[in-house]
């Protein structure tokens, strides 16, 4: 945690300095800044108060106790003796039915069929679980922020080739103005231009608003100011491998975890107990009953001793107990048989799309140039007085289209690259 929050500063420190802000930056400080965080913290505070408490099952346990009770009933002599024993002057009136008694005893196991290790097998378990469900919450939480990483990239691109068809309007703007100056022109010509030209404006000014929405939205999740820092715009390296690495995989194995931890849990409960134990009282009647038979005093008394316990009624539930814990481990492996297809299937589709998005882009390259010099022959046309100013704009825009669409896809191609390994990868 102490790294992280390090990590979080000095990228922190960058931004301010005018560094460009990249994606695994922005993954870093939204990890961090997430409030879920802190439940990493949470969950090894609580395992260390379960496995405490796991380790104190085999410290001595001490108990108090007090009783007062009235009997119909209490062991004495037969009349016939006790008659004997009167006629040589010896009384004995025997036990009082009201007996009283204060006890202390001490019990200390010995052996308790493994469920203190079950116990700890378990809080361990579900601890490791826990931080599995986290991390897999933060892998979703990553692919929020590479969305609106690569959705700003994007606008930016927009905002470029948007500021690119304004120049080539203003200059066009210009040079149609000045041939109405020379009579060649219309009025209606150089309005058709600057209509065009405020259009564009204004399409300029939607993109704008929705790059700094997207910018304000990361900047919510990293919890940091970005200030005027451009992003940079990631790598296209495909990943090495396409075997899944992915959290939920560690999630499953932690469920199996616990799942094999409980089976040990079961099978402690039908084993026996053994402990030592230890009483003293102070009460009437003591364990010496012929001194108690022969005056109502109060006496200290004390027994030590081995004890065992065997509770074979768990023996009735403990085979379907077992059944049904191994029906949910296959449930497991189920679920993740399920995902494992899943993944593949997800990562051919993007493999696909990324074989289909490169050959697109090796197109859009010629597309961009052919545009281009059609462009600029009419731009050529426009300079010689040939005035045709509908096909002028339709050339234009048809140029800022195939730039916006090359960018578009060049910035697709990235991020579908980044989802792949976020699909195989951690």
């Amino acid at each position: 945690m102490k790294r992280i929050v390090i990590l979080c500063w000095c990228l922190f420190a960058g931004f301010s300095a005018g560094a460009q802000p990249t994606l695994d930056e922005c993954r870093a400080l939204a990890r961090a800044h997430y409030p879920e965080i802190r439940q990493y913290d949470l969950i090894r505070q609580t395992t260390g108060y379960t496995l405490s408490n796991a380790r104190r099952t085999w410290l001595p346990q001490l108990g108090l106790s007090a009783q007062a009770t009235w009997q119909t009933g209490v062991p004495n002599f037969p009349d016939a003796l006790t008659g004997m024993l009167a006629q040589q002057g010896i009384s004995i009136p025997g036990l009082d039915k009201d007996q009283y008694k204060v006890q202390l005893e001490l019990n200390q196991t010995i052996w308790d069929g493994g469920k203190a290790g079950a116990d700890k097998r378990i809080a361990e378990a579900e601890a490791a679980e826990q931080q599995r469900s986290a991390d897999v919450d933060f892998y979703a939480l990553q692919g929020r922020v590479d969305n609106l990483y690569f959705g700003i990239l994007l606008l930016e691109e927009q905002i470029v080739q948007t500021n690119l068809t304004l120049e080539l309007l203003r200059s066009n703007l210009d040079k149609v103005r000045a041939l109405r100056r020379n009579g060649v022109a219309t009025q209606a010509d150089a309005d058709a231009v600057e209509a065009e030209l405020l259009s564009v404006g204004q399409q300029l000014t939607q993109v704008e608003a929705s790059r700094d929405s997207y910018r304000r939205m990361l900047e919510v999740f990293i919890g940091r100011p970005l200030g005027d820092a451009a992003l940079v715009r990631p790598d296209v390296a495909e990943p090495h491998s396409f075997e899944p690495e992915r959290p939920e995989l560690a999630l499953f194995d932690a469920r199996s975890d616990k799942l094999a931890a409980q089976e040990s849990l079961v099978r402690s409960s039908s084993r026996p107990r053994f402990g030592l134990f230890a009483q003293g009282y102070y009460g009437y009647p003591g364990l010496d009953y012929m001194q108690s038979m022969m005056n109502g005093d109060w006496s200290w008394n004390a027994l030590v001793g081995v004890r065992m316990s065997w509770n074979f009624g768990a023996y009735y539930t403990r085979g379907n107990s077992l059944k049904k814990l191994r029906a949910a481990q296959q449930q497991v492996e189920v679920q993740r048989d399920i995902f494992l297809f899943n993944t593949r299937l997800q990562t051919t589709e993007e493999g696909g799309d990324i074989a289909r998005l490169r050959k697109a882009l090796s197109d859009d390259d010629r597309i961009v140039a052919l545009r281009r010099s059609v462009r600029e022959a009419a731009e050529s046309k426009l300079r010689n007085g040939v005035i045709d100013t509908n096909d002028l704009l339709r050339k234009i825009t048809e140029e800022a289209a195939a730039a916006t669409a090359r960018s578009a896809r060049e910035i697709e191609l990235v991020k579908t690259i980044y989802e792949l390994k976020h699909t195989v990868n951690r």
